[in-house]
């Protein structure tokens, strides 16, 4: 793999993100050189480019990392320079006794980072008075304030879009891994397809880890957000419909592989698999029904459209295509080990949809 490609990020960072930096490094520095007369404040111009961050809530745990990590470098390198005098050696000291020092006390690597750095640059900019310690303190929290302020008035981004469209598109394939049960076994597919349907239905679970890390994320755009009241409740729904959708991707791929480690030529000759078949069609009927409600709200109007089950929405009643659970009167005695878990995996989605008790 050529070396330079690994410099470069598979996306770019928002440019609306690169503005925000810019502006709070020009405000951090403009401002520190009103309240503080010395040098160049490095520290605020620091403290402004690391602070800003894709949410609000980063932005303001990155800062008290950074003002933690600066106060006790500033404090180590102020009482190494009034002991010791400022020597090579002592700022290689420094330096060696600030991490050590980070690994002790469990800091963040942020944290961690900056102990050393800023106990550097106290002792090499210039001569270390207890002045100019208190002014490199103030210089980061400056930087990191206004960092935290820019972030926060210029558009704080909300994360939500990608989250629901991904609950959405979880919704849509996994009824199209119930859907592809019911066809196959209406049809009978040999062992290869139902490998491919078997693939198709384990692939759901990577596909729900990467909507629940989009969940998170959502949620962490919104923390501390002024924008984020009108949107929890969508955030809110989706989080709840995602943990549903968690159970009927375990019980599809059960069900797909139930079918393919046992399936054979006769199966679909018996008349309980062709109920089962339409029972399984119902289900895929449902879920696509709760991916089209997901789809159809809008991001600025929260719907009230219908979802029941286990998240505590107060919604309304929703037609479900599913009917009464089937009885099997007289088990077939080559498939009904094969027939009595698809029945019970049935009975079990039924239940988490309509949101009924075990």
């Amino acid at each position: 793999m050529n070396p330079v490609a690994r410099l470069r990020s598979s996306s770019r960072t928002p440019f609306l993100q690169v503005v925000k930096t810019a502006v709070a490094v020009v405000a951090a520095v403009l401002l520190c050189r009103v309240l503080i007369d010395g040098p160049f404040p490095t520290f605020a111009a620091i403290a402004a480019l690391l602070v800003v961050q894709p949410s609000i809530n980063q932005s303001f745990v990155k800062g008290l990392e950074r003002s933690a990590g600066v106060v006790l470098g500033v404090v180590l390198a102020t009482a190494f320079h009034l002991l010791l005098g400022d020597s090579v050696w002592v700022v290689l000291a420094v330096i060696v006794l600030a991490i050590l020092l980070s690994w002790a006390l469990r800091l963040t690597p942020t944290s961690a980072t900056q102990v050393g750095i800023s106990g550097m640059l106290v002792l090499t900019a210039g001569v270390v008075t207890p002045n100019y310690s208190a002014d490199r303190i103030l210089e980061t929290v400056v930087g990191a304030v206004v960092a935290l302020a820019v972030n926060a008035v210029i558009v704080p981004p909300v994360l939500l879009e990608p989250a629901h469209l991904a609950v959405a598109r979880l919704a849509r394939d996994t009824a199209a891994a119930f859907e592809r049960i019911a066809i196959g076994l209406t049809e009978g597919w040999d062992a290869a397809r139902w490998d491919e349907a078997l693939r198709q239905a384990r692939a759901l679970r990577q596909q729900h880890a990467r909507a629940e890390a989009s969940l998170t994320a959502a949620g962490e755009s919104l923390t501390m957000n002024p924008r984020g009241g009108r949107h929890r409740t969508i955030l809110q729904r989706d989080t709840a419909i995602a943990e549903h959708l968690r159970v009927l991707v375990t019980r599809v791929t059960g069900m797909t592989r139930a079918i393919r480690d046992n399936t054979a030529p006769d199966l679909r000759s018996d008349p309980v698999v062709g109920s089962i078949a339409t029972e399984v069609a119902r289900i895929g009927a449902d879920v696509r029904a709760l991916s089209a409600r997901v789809e159809a709200t809008r991001l600025h109007h929260v719907e009230r459209d219908g979802f029941t089950g286990t998240g505590g929405e107060d919604t309304a009643a929703t037609d479900h295509a599913l009917t009464a659970p089937l009885e099997v009167v007289r088990p077939n005695s080559r498939h009904w080990v094969l027939i009595g878990a698809l029945l019970e995996d049935i009975r079990r989605v039924r239940e988490e949809l309509l949101g009924e008790d075990d």
